[in-house]
């Protein structure tokens, strides 16, 4: 990431002020992260986690019929993030992804790392 700096005022144009003006950096690129799930059809599934407060309701996932999956895309800033799923009101970790760490509930919390 680059920071665009203005450049430095010369002292015949302005007297009283001679300071650099660091622009602000953008804002990081988001990346389109899709979490997807094996569960029967006709159950009500969300993803839930550190991306959006671990809320079990926010982000609710679609059935995919052809692939036997419920599916979810998010678009998410480069970072490390917990999640778990949902599964009519059952949290559970991902059992596809083999990162997990320990929670505060005895229980497993699935990573994720978008780079």
């Amino acid at each position: 990431m680059k920071i665009k700096c203005t450049k430095k005022a010369t002292a015949d144009k302005v007297v009283a002020k001679k300071a650099t003006t660091v622009a602000a950096p953008k804002a990081a690129a988001k990346q389109t992260v899709t979490f997807t799930i094996h569960a029967e059809k006709g159950k009500d599934v969300y993803v839930a986690g550190e991306f959006n407060n671990w809320d079990p309701t926010a982000k609710k996932m679609a059935y995919k019929a052809r692939k036997g999956i419920y599916e979810a895309t998010l678009k998410l800033a480069a970072g490390t993030y917990q999640y778990k799923y949902v599964i009519d009101g059952t949290w559970c970790a991902d059992p596809e992804n083999a990162e997990a760490v320990a929670n505060d509930q005895g229980t497993f919390n699935s990573v994720i790392t978008v780079k």
